[in-house]
């Protein structure tokens, strides 16, 4: 565990034990990938072994899976859980309309079917996510390995029709090989730099042939946690558009998945 936090860690620390809140016992909880979202899963890990929390998790990736498993969750489908009652996840950029833009790490497919299955879509996130517009933070598209290129030509071409500030587009990679995904998938990263309308663009993405989804989340997310280094945590509302500032204590616990997006 290191000694002293950098803020980005103490504000992704503070949203997650705030968030963690928001669980009752009896909750089938949907659990997020990403650095954000494991600080989350560690701290429910401690209110399970402190508290006696009974709840159960369903993982958005294997990576997810293991850390919920190592701190005491006890893990389960989604097919078992079959609907959840919240699922906590984290961002990589979000807006005043609490859209998103999500799948820095990978796992955009399973944490949009999760979290649409779900009653409620809490994010958490430091204050440096928060956007006027989608798009700085490339946007990840999930396509089949089979005419990747292909589909990727089409999506860029696609492009042409929407008011975006770029149309460069990157096969993710993992060192020299092309990153999969857990379904074995690719990722086309979209370099847009500001979307106009996400809410368009993630529909027509969708029709594209050989496109599985992408990593905009629009009319998803419920409530935003947004922590801040200082202690300081804001809580927003989609619902009833109320604003709660509060303070909580910094996580004590170390960051892994800290080389993943959100």
């Amino acid at each position: 565990m290191p000694e002293n936090l950098s803020q980005i860690d103490q504000a992704k620390a503070n949203a997650a034990r705030k968030a963690v809140e928001f669980v009752e016992s009896g909750m089938k909880v949907g659990l997020g990938t990403g650095s954000t979202a494991a600080w989350m899963v560690r701290r429910l890990g401690e209110r399970i072994r402190d508290e006696g929390l009974q709840i159960v998790g369903v993982p958005t990736s294997g990576r997810t899976a293991a850390l919920a498993r190592e701190v005491g969750i006890r893990v389960i489908t989604l097919d078992e859980a079959k609907w959840l009652d919240l699922t906590i996840d984290g961002a990589d950029e979000f807006d005043a309309e609490m859209n998103l833009i999500k799948g820095g790490g990978g796992a955009l497919l399973q944490e949009k079917i999760v979290a649409t299955a779900s009653d409620k879509m809490i994010v958490i996130a430091d204050a440096a996510k928060e956007v006027a517009h989608l798009g700085a933070f490339p946007l990840p598209v999930e396509v089949i390995p089979f005419g990747a290129e292909v589909t990727r030509g089409l999506v860029e071409e696609l492009l042409g029709a929407f008011d975006v500030m770029g149309r460069r587009t990157t096969i993710r990679m993992s060192g020299d090989e092309p990153f999969r995904t857990d379904e074995g998938n690719l990722i086309i990263d979209l370099h847009l730099g500001r979307i106009g309308n996400p809410r368009q663009l993630a529909l027509m993405l969708n029709q594209v042939p050989g496109v599985v989804e992408n990593g905009l989340f629009v009319d998803i997310c419920d409530r935003i946690v947004i922590g801040h280094a200082d202690g300081r945590v804001e809580v927003r509302d989609i619902h009833d558009l109320s604003i709660e500032v509060s303070e909580t204590l910094i996580a004590e616990t170390g960051n892994i998945f800290s080389n993943i997006g959100d």
